[in-house]
């Protein structure tokens, strides 16, 4: 692995970028195990991550469970917070001088990755219910909505009228806005590589759930980045 991704890390460096941005933090040899194992904690995290909310998962600890899968949710969460410590502790301990920092010329372009990211969390914020995402308001309601809407339902209006995951738009930005080192950029590839397939494969459950009405959205607005202006506010809230 050292053999070709450190001489591409270099000399796109050196080619692309003259007076400090890039620094030969890269070197052969220093591509070892540990970070081979940091990409495969965190491969096995966001296949557990999926393998959770699948649809023949789902389905089966809904009849399983009955009246008490309204529980699932919180214990989601509570699992995926909870499995993500040690990828984050050796994430963490893998860190060194970054190979990348966004200095001189690049940082106009962090600032407007960070506002992007900002922009798409805040704007997705106003139409995803917190507490359906929690998983709180299914246990204090007694019942289980299959979006993150408050009603559960399909909402297409504001920014989801411009891109149907905003957050996860929001993530890719915020993941790609920091320094790299070595243990950043194996995080920033896989949970990239991840939030692209795990939507992809979220979207069949939503297509599942919500029918054609669900397809007509897809084929309306586009899935993480706007392709032409959007008609923000118009939709179905």
């Amino acid at each position: 692995m050292s053999s070709v991704l450190s001489p591409i890390a270099l000399a796109t460096g050196e080619a692309l970028c003259e007076g400090g941005s890039w620094s030969k933090g890269v070197s052969e040899g220093e591509w070892n195990l540990e970070y081979i194992y940091l990409a495969l904690l965190w491969t096995l995290w966001c296949a557990l991550h999926s393998f959770m909310i699948s649809l023949c998962v789902v389905a089966y600890m809904e009849g399983k469970l009955g009246d008490r899968y309204r529980y699932y949710r919180i214990l989601y969460n509570l699992i995926s917070v909870l499995t993500i410590i040690p990828v984050l502790v050796l994430s963490a301990s893998l860190q060194g001088d970054p190979f990348f920092t966004w200095s001189g010329a690049w940082r106009p372009v962090q600032i407007l990755l960070a506002a992007g990211a900002l922009t798409f969390f805040y704007s997705g914020a106003r139409h995803y219910d917190l507490k359906q995402f929690l998983g709180i308001r299914q246990i204090a309601e007694h019942r289980s909505g299959k979006g993150l809407t408050e009603t559960g339902g399909l909402d297409t209006s504001g920014i989801l009228g411009v891109v149907r995951h905003p957050w996860y738009s929001g993530g890719i930005l915020l993941l790609w806005a920091r320094p790299l080192d070595q243990a950043v950029l194996v995080t920033n590839t896989v949970l990239t590589m991840y939030l692209i397939i795990g939507t992809v494969l979220e979207e069949r459950k939503l297509v599942a759930v919500f029918g054609d009405e669900y397809r007509e959205y897809q084929k309306r607005v586009p899935m993480f980045f706007p392709k032409h202006k959007g008609k923000w506010g118009k939709g179905k809230g």
